[in-house]
């Protein structure tokens, strides 16, 4: 008998194979954030003072502001996070889903906080300061 060969099972698996990759890469860089909050807050926010993304009057306020959210994403589910980034999701080509979460963070909720006088620069220069300091931990999830 003839085997029938399936030319789009060798797609699916390339896929699955793809989808299998970034949900480990994800796990990983959320669970290196959370493990690693305090230390990568103090650098994002330092980062973003100096981009001059941001002006504040207590740098202390903001960094836990930015560690909680650096421990959040461990917790929550994909959907919780997706929605988060819904609207900034077509940002860059291949973005680090923490750095999207944080960008999100940074514009929708950091813009509002008492002790942030402004932030300044389009989405796309928010997240280029943040994926700086992050992409350390996307560059170890390829090891």
């Amino acid at each position: 008998m003839a085997r029938h060969h399936n030319p789009s099972g060798s797609t699916n698996k390339a896929i699955d194979a793809i989808d299998r990759k970034r949900e480990r890469e994800r796990r990983f860089i959320l669970s290196k954030a959370k493990d690693n909050a305090p230390e990568l807050a103090v650098k994002i926010v330092q980062r973003l003072l100096d981009e001059h993304i941001i002006e504040t009057t207590d740098l202390q306020a903001i960094q836990e502001g930015m560690e909680r959210q650096l421990r959040a994403p461990a917790d929550m589910e994909e959907f919780e996070i997706r929605l988060k980034v819904a609207d900034i999701r077509t940002l860059m080509p291949d973005p680090n889903i923490l750095s999207l979460y944080l960008t999100a963070y940074i514009i929708n909720d950091l813009v509002n906080h008492p002790k942030v006088q402004d932030v300044f620069g389009d989405d796309a220069d928010i997240y280029a300061v943040v994926d700086s300091v992050l992409s350390k931990l996307r560059s170890g999830a390829d090891d």
